[in-house]
């Protein structure tokens, strides 16, 4: 009942971690919803990731700009169609510096200002789908060759994050509600911290929205020059 009478305030769940409640409007997360059921079209759409175990995952994905398979990035759906990755457009890069600013501060946002030299920023994304049933283990965004923020984005059912520590998949972490429209980055001391999603939520996206089930849409700096090379 709370949660419905007073706004849910911005939080630092860690140092460099922080949570923004509605970060989206209905408007922009309309916007976004439309651009990812385009992205989720074949070829190289929305797919079930195999793990080297055998074993698959319960969110399907599609990525955007470097395409992510256990444990690397490649040019190509290698673990699927094998189709080239689609393009990471420009305003995805510009909505995730603006988060880093608003979450961090505009001097974090700075460090992962495009270098135009080596054409370097936020230039892949990872988009998650998950029904009612499925889950996300505890991991860490360790395939980056960059400390740059990771920027998370969440559209319809509202989940259970899990948000750990840098040493250990167990305890101690915090659960953290993220609903429709919310926001949380995490980069500096807490950019190699275990997370996962343990839980969603049923029906529990905005009717307007007309999505059942949750998105997750995850910006992050590569650290891969344009040519391939790493950089550093």
């Amino acid at each position: 009942m709370d949660a419905e009478l007073f706004p849910r305030a911005r939080t630092e769940i860690a140092p460099g971690a922080v949570h923004v409640p509605d970060w989206l409007d209905t408007g922009r997360q309309r916007e976004l919803l439309d651009a990812c059921r385009d992205w989720a079209r074949p070829p190289a759409g929305l797919r079930t990731v195999r793990t080297p175990g055998g074993g698959t995952m319960t969110a399907r994905q599609v990525c955007l700009g470097r395409h992510w398979y256990p444990y690397g990035y490649a040019s190509t759906v290698v673990d699927g169609d094998g189709s080239p990755v689609k393009p990471f457009p420009d305003w995805l890069g510009e909505l995730a510096r603006n988060a880093v600013a608003d979450a961090l501060g505009p001097e974090t946002a700075t460090t992962a200002e495009y270098d135009r030299d080596l054409h370097l920023g936020y230039d892949i994304a990872l988009i998650n789908f998950y029904d009612a049933d499925a889950r996300m283990g505890m991991h860490r965004d360790s395939d980056e060759k960059s400390d740059a923020p990771v920027v998370s984005l969440s559209l319809g059912d509202t989940c259970v994050f899990r948000f750990g520590n840098t040493a250990t998949r167990t305890r101690p972490y915090t659960d953290v509600e993220l609903r429709s429209g919310d926001l949380f980055v995490f980069g500096g001391a807490s950019r190699l911290a275990y997370h996962g999603v343990p839980r969603v939520y049923e029906d529990t996206a905005p009717p307007e929205l007309g999505l059942t089930g949750r998105l997750n849409v995850t910006l992050r700096v590569s650290g891969f020059r344009a040519d391939g090379a790493v950089t550093g």
